[in-house]
């Protein structure tokens, strides 16, 4: 497993790691801590020492069975989790000092660790960045020896870009695929300037770059692919990446005859992302351990050629950048 740096936390982080929204199970099932900690033992035995949870997926028990599993294991395994998403409704005004706080030291107490290796602000409102008392909080609890860093998960470039301004802010967490290609520009070049971990999320667009779904497809009642595309429940962005199913299924037959072999397209996606020297890791979720293991076979694959970024860059100005490249 090859390694990067995670910014200015000094961490050496395996390139790809953990996400664990689905870790449990797939969406709508009833969580089950015997899958997740099968795929928790499984990424760790194939090199990955880096995972991304928070205290909301599946009520806290996606975070109590990531910490039970590290702790149970002898490798330095950094836990990443996040804050803020329990606020409702989720308004600039219910960010306080006093709740978030309360936040980190419920995820400690569902965690069992000493201390949260990173602890990531779990997309407030935009308003929220510009408050600097909210950020000044985690140097208290750095002292206080409770985190060890902060970090940001955001929806748009314009919140990443005004969170590394404070300079306690060590990773943003951050939407980049195959059909999100704004955060290369103006705030990649500005994160390697300030030394930020970049932690990459949805790097397949909520399973639509895997190249696997059609017209035909179906989703659960209570998957967010079938309620959220046009952001009933949360940003639409965190669904297929805010990109209309029928045109992410054009673009997704155009990819698949730039990369015609039979590596499955959502290898390609991975790498594609990992193409990107200023991204640090990129956080595939996995619901089951199969899932898990192709996500792992991206370590063996080749880097893509100039033609083929050319032409993935392609793909995205003509049909996919009229959308969504203004909004996120």
């Amino acid at each position: 497993m090859q390694q990067r740096r995670l910014g200015k936390t000094g961490f050496d982080v395996s390139e790809i790691a953990l996400g664990t929204w689905q870790v449990g199970g797939r969406w709508g099932d009833v969580f089950s801590d015997a899958n997740a900690e099968t795929i928790l033992n499984r990424a760790i035995d194939a090199g990955i020492n880096f995972i991304d949870t928070a205290d909301v997926y599946s009520a806290g028990m996606s975070e109590a069975a990531v910490g039970r599993v590290v702790r149970a294991r002898r490798e330095r395994v950094f836990v990443a989790t996040k804050c803020g998403r329990q606020i409702s409704p989720h308004v600039n005004a219910g960010y306080t000092v006093e709740r978030l706080r309360g936040f980190v030291e419920a995820s400690l107490k569902n965690t069992g660790l000493d201390a949260l290796d990173l602890i990531q602000l779990h997309c407030p409102p935009t308003e929220v960045f510009y408050r600097p008392e909210i950020f000044g909080l985690f140097d208290d609890l750095k002292r206080e020896g409770k985190i060890l860093n902060l970090g940001v998960s955001v929806e748009k470039v314009e919140e990443a870009l005004k969170a590394i301004e404070y300079p306690n802010v060590t990773t943003v967490q951050i939407i980049f695929n195959m059909f999100r290609h704004r955060p290369a520009g103006l705030f990649f070049e500005q994160a390697a300037k300030r030394d930020i971990g970049v932690i990459v999320r949805v790097p397949l667009a909520s399973g639509l770059l895997s190249g696997k779904f059609g017209r035909e497809t179906t989703f659960g009642a209570e998957d967010h692919r079938h309620f959220n595309r046009d952001g009933a429940a949360f940003d639409k962005g965190e669904t297929f990446s805010g990109v209309p199913y029928e045109l992410g299924l054009q673009a997704v037959e155009e990819l698949k005859r730039v990369f015609p072999d039979h590596t499955p397209l959502a290898l390609w996606a991975l790498r594609w992302v990992l193409m990107f020297p200023q991204v640090s890791t990129v956080i595939p979720g996995a619901s089951r351990p199969d899932q898990l293991d192709a996500n792992l076979a991206v370590e063996g694959l080749r880097a893509l050629t100039d033609a083929e970024m050319a032409a993935v860059r392609d793909i995205y100005e003509r049909l996919i950048k009229p959308s969504v490249h203004h909004l996120w």
